[in-house]
């Protein structure tokens, strides 16, 4: 009886202290290097480019009223100096509520387009961090393992992986 609790004592003794393999993938990466990854990023680009002119127009109709009122201060009625100053407060105040704007639009552009990429990443994640033994996968950013006795980082295999199952884009 005592040999045989020695010998259960052991064993978990030993089976503690194996080295637990730590994967490591950086979803970001994997996100803009797939094919896939860069079609999206291809698509935000432009859309962020278009609502940048958009703006640029805006700014410089903004510039031009300051310009304009700049040159014109001195001779105007008080009254015309206040409407105008209001009218390129107002304009300056859409400017910043469509900048706003366009920036939630461009976010939530970039969260529908990635999220069927997410989706399709999980089993690939799961099927790379198998293949390699892996323990636990950790995403690079959301939880960066600082040091782990064992560590993996499978992202260029994910990459494969995924380019692999999914070629389109």
């Amino acid at each position: 009886m005592k040999t045989l609790f020695t010998i259960l004592i052991l064993t978990l003794c030993f089976s503690a202290q194996a080295t637990v393999l730590v994967g490591l993938v950086d979803i970001q990466k994997v996100i803009t290097t797939i094919k896939e990854g860069k079609g999206v990023q291809k698509t935000l680009e432009k859309a962020f480019n278009d609502k940048k002119s958009v703006l640029k127009k805006d700014e410089d109709k903004i510039k031009k009223s300051q310009e304009d009122y700049k040159k014109q201060s001195m001779v105007l009625a008080e009254q015309a100096r206040i409407t105008k100053e209001r009218e390129i407060q107002e304009l300056m105040m859409k400017l910043q509520s469509k900048t706003m704007e366009f920036q939630k639009e461009i976010q939530k552009m970039e969260q529908d387009m990635k999220k069927p990429i997410l989706e399709k990443l999980r089993p690939i994640i799961d099927e790379i961090s198998k293949a390699n033994a892996v323990a636990m996968t950790f995403e690079l950013s959301a939880a960066p393992i600082i040091y782990a006795e064992a560590k993996k980082d499978i992202t260029e295999d994910v990459i494969k992986a995924y380019d692999k199952k999914y070629p389109g884009k």
